[in-house]
């Protein structure tokens, strides 16, 4: 059986972990992991000032380009596809009078109002088109700039629209829900709005005109977000490396104190015995097989010189007795069944 060594001078995590050499890889892998997670900051600034740049980029090229037809991008009662977002698009049409505001809108770090028009677009179906003809910091002011009457043809960017949202009663609303302002203007109706950025004619000065929408998350540089993650994940590798450190170290160290384990166990009594071992008290060999040379029998099986075997003990036809008994001699005449040899010089 193996005995199992007490647990006083077995080498622990904390042990190891606390060595001098472990200590000392562990502020060198901390430092690298602080490196790794400044670098990773670093990326994401820059992600962040690259995102704005392409943003910057994308409204230039949109204030530039010539607008599309609203028939031919979107059409009523169909799904808003997020690449329609700051689309250019021209619509013409008539405005229609239930004009509405929506508080709590920021433009340039001030919060105002957008004042926002249903326009009857000029085509099949007459849908209405919901216009954001503008911003205003006070309510007040809305009223004294009136949405153009007549035909007019708007020009501006696309946005998706929002979700319903609490209803504030009077000209008032808190989103700008299609979905809901279908109940208010009648439909067919778009599923997005419009951020009108020119008209003709030309409306009266006094709005503020609001910049091409943009999609939300979209100021960030992709390709510099991935190299902070890939930082950010080498700095944890740092840490994990010192962990298994101590882990490969402690089970190594262990296993010196262990040793080989034995080969062999003893064997329990009554299993069979070795090649040399001696036989107990009592037992028999088998017909025809004899003892090692040298070796006497114990018990019964062995008589001492010049004594006779006791009656009824017969030897197995064959053999022959060893050791020192004159009946071993070579010549002796065999003994019969029970009968008693007699030793000495014929008579």
């Amino acid at each position: 059986m193996t005995t199992e060594r007490p647990d006083a001078g077995s080498p622990s995590y904390l042990r190891t972990a606390t060595s001098p050499r472990m200590l000392v890889i562990l502020l060198l892998l901390l430092g690298a992991a602080a490196v790794c997670a400044r670098l990773g900051v670093w990326q994401l600034d820059r992600a962040e000032l690259r995102g704005d740049a392409d943003a910057a980029e994308r409204r230039a090229a949109l204030e530039v380009a010539e607008p599309d037809p609203i028939a031919e991008v979107l059409t009523p009662q169909t799904s808003f596809r997020s690449e329609l977002v700051g689309h250019k698009v021209a619509a013409s049409g008539t405005y229609e009078a239930d004009e509405l505001l929506v508080p709590g809108r920021a433009l340039d770090g001030q919060t105002g109002w957008l004042v926002l028009t249903p326009l009857r677009v000029a085509t099949e179906g007459d849908p209405v088109l919901a216009v954001v003809r503008g911003w205003v910091a006070d309510r007040d002011d809305a009223a004294a700039v009136p949405a153009p009457e007549g035909t007019v043809t708007v020009t501006g960017y696309l946005q998706v629209g929002e979700a319903a949202g609490t209803p504030l009663g009077g000209d008032e609303v808190e989103a700008i829900s299609p979905a809901e302002l279908v109940n208010r203007w009648g439909g067919p109706t778009y599923s997005g709005y419009l951020v009108l950025q020119d008209s003709d004619p030309t409306q009266a000065p006094g709005l503020a005109v609001l910049p091409a929408p943009t999609l939300a998350g979209g100021g960030l540089n992709i390709q510099n977000l991935a190299y902070a993650l890939q930082w950010w994940i080498f700095g944890g590798f740092a840490v994990l490396l010192w962990v298994r450190l101590v882990r490969d170290e402690t089970r190594a160290a262990r296993e010196e104190l262990d040793g080989p384990e034995p080969d062999e166990e003893p064997q329990p009594d009554g299993e069979a015995q070795h090649d040399g071992e001696a036989q107990h008290d009592g037992d028999a060999q088998p017909d025809g097989e004899t003892q090692p040379d040298g070796e006497t029998q114990r018990g019964d099986e062995a008589q001492p010189d010049g004594q006779a075997p006791r009656d009824g003990d017969a030897q197995p036809d064959g053999e022959t007795q060893r050791g020192g008994s004159p009946a071993a001699h070579r010549g002796a005449a065999p003994v019969a069944a029970g009968r008693v040899p007699r030793f000495g010089p014929p008579s």
